[in-house]
């Protein structure tokens, strides 16, 4: 069967973002800008399925980058069913941290259809439960990359999720808009910067328990930072 993967565009903005650079181990400071994996994580929030796969392929920053600091608690243990809890006074930490503010970033990504012959086996699927009839009742009948493409963009319309999508962090909720038309939106912010080495994702394809990171060198243009092909050679993996 013949198709083409179809782009989508979705508009966020929040209050505050923190995407975490991997290399400080202590202290939280976010890279400049949103990263490739949490824009994955913002689409796949709306939608998600085995049967597809979300590639990222242009970023445009909305709002002048800026900076606040502050200091959280958090807990510095995690939780296991075979754990008896955890006592917050003992597991607290307080930590600071260089966070983002007034974020507002449209993202660009495609939908990618996987062939049944080429899809991994998913250990967490989304539940039927959390698609509507409507929904469960198309993808049964005949599996086709189309219903896909309207299954995502008439939820992405109603401001349905999985889960509430965030901006690097879970307390960092956003919100967002289906972009149809690109005539009609603001202007990304003139403003041009080499961003350095950016996480672009975790190699899930290694199939491994801590699947190893991937990076490129990320840089900005009026605004606009184009994210290269995974398989492309400026991905480091």
């Amino acid at each position: 069967m013949e198709h083409w993967n179809k782009q989508f565009c979705l508009e966020v903005k929040g209050d505050y973002a923190c995407f975490t650079r991997p290399e400080m181990k202590v202290e939280r400071v976010s890279y400049d800008v949103i990263t490739p994996s949490a824009t994955r994580g913002i689409f796949e929030a709306i939608f998600w399925k085995p049967a597809i796969r979300w590639r990222i392929r242009k970023i445009e920053v909305l709002n002048p980058i800026k900076w606040i600091s502050v200091r959280r608690n958090e807990v510095g243990q995690t939780a296991s069913e075979r754990s008896d809890g955890i006592f917050i006074e003992v597991a607290r930490q307080q930590r600071a941290g260089l966070l983002l503010r007034d974020v507002a970033y449209r993202l660009h990504a495609e939908l990618e259809f996987i062939p049944p012959s080429e899809r991994p086996d998913a250990k967490h699927p989304v539940p039927e439960a959390l698609l509507d009839s409507w929904e469960t009742e198309e993808l049964r009948k005949d599996e086709n990359p189309g219903k896909y493409y309207g299954i995502f963009e008439r939820r992405a319309r109603k401001g349905q999720c999985f889960n509430q999508p965030y901006l690097g962090c879970r307390e960092f909720s956003c919100e967002f808009r289906l972009v149809d038309d690109l005539s009609n939106e603001p202007a990304p912010i003139s403003e041009t910067r080499n961003l350095g080495y950016m996480l672009y994702d975790l190699d899930f394809q290694k199939n491994v328990k801590e699947p190893p990171p991937a990076f490129f060198r990320a840089s900005m243009e009026n605004g606009v930072i184009n994210v290269p092909a995974w398989d492309s050679e400026e991905v480091r993996k």
